[in-house]
């Protein structure tokens, strides 16, 4: 009798056996249904979808990045640059700017409105410059197996969407790839952020860059919709340029002639 009651005692004790089948059906039922819900929050995650493999989350970017580029159209944006020394209360220089782009990979861009150190218009035409290169060959700056290597970082919410963060590693010692974190959304496998710094340094007296790109849909279009870059500028000590689009005029390709231009809605 002794014995018995011994291994009754040590079944009771072990939390796994009080909530074993054959326990609870010898126990009364408010205990069954204490052990049931102390079980539920492990199964659900047990249940909550993993993250794919890196390489499916890869392959799925590749997709999803054509996908979207088939959905391209020309657009016209108004973009603000606001150049800013140590201190961000007080802009030195805002520059406002129109940047047309015609698919696949031409992008002009004209002056508005220029206020403040002439330094904020140098930095926004040297910017811009660099884009229209950039999109004239958008296949070298990818975030594509070509130009980096990728690492699963996490997982994480980021702006209440479920994303993967996957870090950054470039092949190759260029100005323009980063070496950093991109998160990618869950669902739709398109960019949501890009954080990090120039594998290459960009020139002499520019030090500690870093830079924050943010993805927004436009007109069916995920297109990148604002940006900050800070950098410790020789002599004049940190700045910080910040650009996000204004306005967008959308439109399709129609035959003009011999050329082709694009009737434009505003959005």
């Amino acid at each position: 009798m002794t014995l018995k009651m011994n291994a009754g005692r040590d079944r009771g004790d072990n939390p796994a056996e009080r909530c074993s089948p054959w326990v609870g059906a010898r126990q009364p039922s408010w205990l069954v249904f204490l052990c049931l819900v102390a079980l539920m929050p492990r199964a659900s995650a047990q249940t909550a979808s993993a993250a794919p493999p890196l390489q499916t989350i890869i392959a799925r970017m590749a997709r999803a990045r054509a996908e979207n580029q088939a959905r391209f159209r020309a657009y016209v944006v108004t973009r603000d640059y606001t150049l800013f020394g140590k201190e961000r209360h007080e802009p030195k220089s805002q520059v406002t700017v129109n940047v047309t782009f015609v698919p696949p990979d031409s992008k002009k861009y004209a002056i508005q409105q220029s206020n403040g150190t002439g330094l904020g218009e140098r930095i926004v035409r040297r910017m811009l410059a660099g884009e229209a290169q950039i999109a004239k060959d958008y296949l070298s700056t990818d975030f594509s197996p070509d130009n980096y290597d990728f690492k699963f970082f996490r997982e994480e919410q980021l702006n209440g969407r479920r994303c993967y963060a996957l870090e950054l590693l470039p092949r190759r010692l260029e100005r323009s790839l980063l070496s950093g974190i991109i998160w990618v959304d869950a669902q739709t496998y398109l960019l949501q952020r890009t954080e990090g710094a120039p594998a290459k340094k960009p020139s002499w007296w520019l030090r500690d860059v870093r830079i924050v790109l943010l993805y927004g849909g436009v007109g069916g279009m995920w297109l990148q919709t604002s940006s900050e870059a800070t950098a410790t500028v020789w002599v004049l000590g940190q700045h910080t340029m910040a650009w996000r689009d204004m306005k967008y005029s959308i439109g399709e390709l129609v035959a003009a002639g011999p050329k082709q231009a694009f009737k434009l809605d505003s959005l």
